[in-house]
This record gives C-alpha cells, sequence and structure tokens, in this order.
C-alpha cells in the first residue's frame, strides 16, 4: 500500500492510498471520489509527464509519499 500526494496548486491538496499494482485510470478514480469532480477530467502529470490512464503506478515508478501535480480538463 502507498500513499500518493496530489496538488493541484490552488489549495487543494489530496492524499491517496493505492497500490502499486494499480492503474493511473484507478488513482484518477479514488482521486476524484475524495474531491467531488469527475475522473474523467483529472489529469496527472510531473513536470512535462502526462500519465496515461492504462499504466500501472509501478511502470511509472510512483512510490509511497511521491507528490503528482493535479490538473482539470
Amino acid at each position: 500500500m502507498i500513499e500518493v500526494i496530489c496538488n493541484d496548486r490552488l489549495g487543494k491538496k489530496v492524499r491517496v492510498k493505492c497500490n502499486g499494482d494499480d492503474t493511473v485510470g484507478d488513482l484518477k478514480k479514488l482521486i476524484a471520489a475524495q474531491t467531488g469532480t469527475n475522473w474523467e477530467k483529472i489529469v496527472l502529470k510531473k513536470w512535462y509527464t502526462i500519465y496515461k490512464d492504462h499504466i500501472t503506478l509501478d511502470d511509472y515508478e510512483i512510490h509511497d509519499g511521491m507528490s503528482i501535480e493535479l490538473y482539470y480538463n
């Protein structure tokens, strides 16, 4: 179980617990459940890399305590 911190830089910081073998789409659904937004409108980035929905967190080397940028489409 890992904890990922998502910050939208508008004052909303979300901490989400998930598994390393979850996909980015699963992470978006967990974030959407906490923020109340539609998961399809969420875009997750780290620097200039946009994370795709079907790839797992382990494949992107997202570890416990890592911060990800949260954007809305």
